[in-house]
């Protein structure tokens, strides 16, 4: 391709990406869906864009770089403190839950279309995972209930690296049994990518924790400090030992998340937005690759496989993983309809499926639209299902039309109760026990404490809330609010009220907006 077709390209992805993303805010759907659909579109279908061409031997290097950053910001928002509350249903489920998965998704795929035991069960490896980059769009549309929320973020994110942790060992398992050392060459490779992932994550994370936290680097170098990092410590683990890094960077943004004295808040923000980037470039490109023809030929088996992964193997795993939970029988059924198959799977089957027809396995190839069919399939059923059976199991969470109000004094508390009467949530903060008494007299939902407290962040109930009303006499406080609520509620929805003694101020004494 000439520099011209490179440049053009790359314009039009960005193009194509920003459209899906903003079809699917319009319509409230996965952005995944339709970004599949984009990339099937130009690459197959048009034949627009071909990345092997464009990218030759850059492009699955950049594809396991990608997906180390995905997981790294999802990993960031993992905090032990969660974990206590849900962690028992989570270890199950991607421990007991997903060796379910794997068993039944391993059985159908051998007996409904013929694939032979070891592809069978390297695709039950590559299917059991979820992943952040469908889940918590699709949170953002459904809205469940935080404890839903929560144990479903976080299965998507502690499953991907140990679904490519088992991957990289059946794959193992695969090659070495050409040369009889299968079982122990896979043993072998199961301890060496989990110790090796494990040391270089945990120091990665230390090591980068103590550069914030002792300001040894201006933070605005903490951003370009943790892009590095994570790019370093994922090839740094795969030279050691190879496929560990996909660990190493999820133990890395874990340690960084729940290190003490560590603000990640800039670094969460700055990967949000990298990641949103990088998954609509990467199914775009992933989905170019996908050959039509063989998805085609697999026949009507692919949606039995569908309904088996739907409606037997996920089930299956809530059932084994909530027995004895508080969770009620609400909660279990949403959970054993959510489980969407994300990026971590498209690109890991790509990797696989090339290298193993190279070694000459008869059949690998079709692991790729195989992996892309269950994708598709589970994007485009739950997205359209998920918000229904939310609402009609009785386990989403309002719209966010409610206000946080900053301050409890008599304005504050007089709009509070007009507000309330309308049917709105409130929720009243100020750090006055006198105006909190009333207001608390006046039936108003408060918290006691300032809401841009580190306590707030961990107990201030945000749930159906959407707007900020700055009403306190403290205008620095109402600007402080305003800044740290911005990212969550957006900076229209922010509204603060000025004091007479800040009207009266020049611009060099005021906020700024």
């Amino acid at each position: 391709m000439s520099e011209q077709q490179i440049l053009l390209t790359f314009g039009g992805i960005g193009l194509a990406a920003l459209g899906c993303q903003w079809l699917a805010w319009r319509l409230k759907l996965p952005a995944i869906l339709f970004l599949l659909l984009g990339g099937i579109l130009v690459g197959p279908v048009l034949g627009w864009l071909d990345p092997q061409a464009m990218f030759g031997p850059l492009l699955m290097p950049l594809v396991s770089l990608a997906v180390a950053l995905i997981l790294f910001e999802g990993s960031l928002t993992l905090h032990l403190s969660q974990w206590r509350d849900i962690g028992a249903v989570v270890q199950r489920m991607v421990t007991l839950g997903a060796l379910a998965t794997w068993i039944v998704i391993a059985l159908a795929t051998h007996w409904l279309l013929g694939f032979d035991w070891p592809l069978a069960v390297l695709f039950g490896t590559l299917t059991l995972v979820t992943g952040p980059t469908v889940i918590v769009p699709m949170l953002r549309v459904v809205r469940p209930k935080a404890t839903i929320a929560n144990i479903l973020r976080w299965e998507g994110i502690v499953i991907d690296p140990i679904g490519a942790l088992l991957a990289v060992v059946v794959y193992s398992f695969i090659i070495a049994s050409a040369a009889d050392e299968g079982l122990s060459q896979s043993l072998k490779t199961f301890a060496g990518v989990l110790f090796c992932g494990c040391a270089f994550g945990a120091a990665g994370g230390w090591l980068l924790g103590q550069v914030m936290r002792e300001q040894w680097l201006p933070e605005y170098l903490h951003n370009l400090a943790s892009l590095a990092a994570v790019l370093g410590i994922f090839v740094a683990a795969n030279q050691v030992m190879a496929e560990s890094g996909l660990l190493a960077v999820t133990v890395m943004g874990m340690w960084l998340a729940n290190m003490k004295g560590v603000d990640v808040r800039q670094i969460l923000h700055f990967k949000e937005n990298l990641s949103v980037l990088l998954i609509s470039g990467l199914f775009i490109l992933l989905a170019a690759r996908l050959d039509l023809n063989a998805l085609l030929g697999l026949g009507p088996a692919v949606l039995a496989l569908l309904l088996v992964i739907q409606l037997i193997a996920r089930p299956l795993n809530v059932a084994l993983s909530t027995w004895g939970s508080p969770l009620t029988w609400r909660e279990r059924a949403l959970l054993a309809w959510v489980a969407p198959r994300g990026i971590v799977a498209a690109a890991v089957s790509a990797i696989f499926a090339i290298r193993l027809d190279e070694a000459g396995h008869e059949g690998a190839l079709l692991l790729v639209p195989l992996t892309f069919a269950v994708i598709i399939g589970t994007v485009v059923l739950q997205s359209a299902t998920a918000r229904p059976l939310a609402r009609l199991l009785k386990v989403a969470d309002p719209a966010p039309s409610g206000f946080l109000i900053v301050g409890a004094n008599p304005p504050a508390r007089a709009i509070g109760k007009a507000l309330q009467e309308m049917g709105c949530r409130v929720l009243l903060t100020d750090s006055s026990w006198e105006n909190i008494c009333a207001a608390r007299m006046d039936g108003l939902p408060t918290y006691f404490g300032n809401p841009a407290s580190q306590h707030a962040e961990v107990h201030l109930d945000l749930v159906g809330l959407g707007h900020l009303l700055g009403l306190s006499s403290a205008g620095e406080l109402n600007a402080l609010a305003c800044m740290r609520f911005r990212h969550e509620f957006g900076p229209q929805r922010l509204f603060a009220l000025a004091s007479g003694l800040e009207v009266r101020r020049s611009d060099k004494h005021r906020a700024s907006h």
